[in-house]
């Protein structure tokens, strides 16, 4: 198999360096002059800095070199996904795609598994996904992640070639709960970052989490997701994971709603578009979504932490 890695991210990179343990992996990233700094110095400086890229990893910013690839690791930003395969739908088509973003599209609602599949048909789709930091993955620390693909055959066979000593896939033919759980767990985890930043301690945390999970899982039954999925390691494990490190830049940006500090603008939080996403899905599905609808309101600055806190507080009393 020949693989490849679309998109020079700090979690496309990793998944590049994690790779090239199995052998030669591809690196495209759309930036030309990003791309030869890392062939020059063999390391992605701007995304994730002292991680070598060794010599198994070719870096290229060529999109027609990923023709000669059977499969392609798409680590593109889920808003800027759809773009993405529209414009490159006919190299791609033909080949095993496996999204490795997470988020819902704002304008059609799908999930990056469904984008996949609508845009390049041909192709074979899956969806890598589950708790993990790109820079455990790059250090080939153990990290168990969730591969869903709807053909069960397509999905053994990238499980097979695409996991390496440190990094455990377990196999899915549940992509909706797949895609539901990693775009999910972003905005449930600024709801965290903004609980502690605010200072409203670690049992504040613990009950949106809690909360939050209950909505992944009501919004996960309308849309047909398995619940085994949700409560596995692309939904409840990486929920765990972002909601609790602010090595999460889902978190981050809401410690920094909390602290009232100043968030980079170039640090993509998906999880603010998936809450913008989410608003317009519960409308469709008349969902109940409390924790989303907040961290929109937040992450917007239609309302203030305080008056976040007091508007889930207030919520009326009923059994869980």
């Amino acid at each position: 198999m020949k693989i490849g890695v679309a998109g020079a991210g700090a979690f496309g990179t990793a998944l590049a360096v994690a790779l090239s343990s199995n052998g030669p992996v591809t690196l495209w990233a759309r930036d030309r002059d990003q791309s030869r700094d890392m062939q020059n110095h063999r390391e992605n400086r701007r995304r994730l800095p002292d991680v070598a890229l060794g010599p198994n990893i070719s870096i290229t910013s060529d999109i027609e070199s990923l023709s000669a690839l059977d499969t392609i690791l798409v680590a593109v930003p889920a808003q800027t996904l759809r773009g993405w395969l529209t414009e490159h739908r006919a190299l791609l088509g033909g080949k095993r795609l496996v999204s490795c973003s997470k988020g819902i599209d704002l304008e059609t609602l799908k999930g990056t598994g469904a984008q996949l599949a609508e845009l390049v048909p041909d192709a074979s789709a899956a969806v890598l996904t589950g708790p993990s930091f790109a820079v455990d993955i790059a250090r080939h620390l153990p990290t168990a992640l969730t591969l869903a693909c709807a053909d069960a055959d397509d999905g053994e066979y990238l499980q097979s070639c695409l996991s390496t000593p440190a990094l455990r896939l377990y196999r899915t033919t549940d992509v909706i709960g797949a895609e539901l759980g990693g775009a999910l767990k972003n905005v449930i985890a600024i709801a965290c970052g903004v609980c502690i930043g605010a200072g409203y301690g670690e049992s504040a945390r613990a009950a949106l989490m809690t909360r939050g999970f209950a909505e992944m899982r009501r919004l996960g039954d309308v849309l047909g997701a398995q619940p085994e999925t949700l409560a596995g390691l692309s939904g409840f494990g990486d929920l765990a994971l972002t909601c609790t490190s602010d090595k999460s830049r889902n978190y981050r940006f809401g410690l920094s709603i909390g602290r009232n500090e100043p968030f980079d603008p170039s640090t993509t939080v998906e999880g603010a578009a998936t809450a913008a996403a989410l608003i317009k899905l519960a409308r469709h599905h008349d969902l109940d979504l409390p924790i989303s609808t907040v961290v929109h309101a937040l992450a917007t600055k239609e309302m203030a932490p305080e008056t976040a806190l007091g508007a889930l507080l207030s919520r009326p009393l009923k059994e869980e």
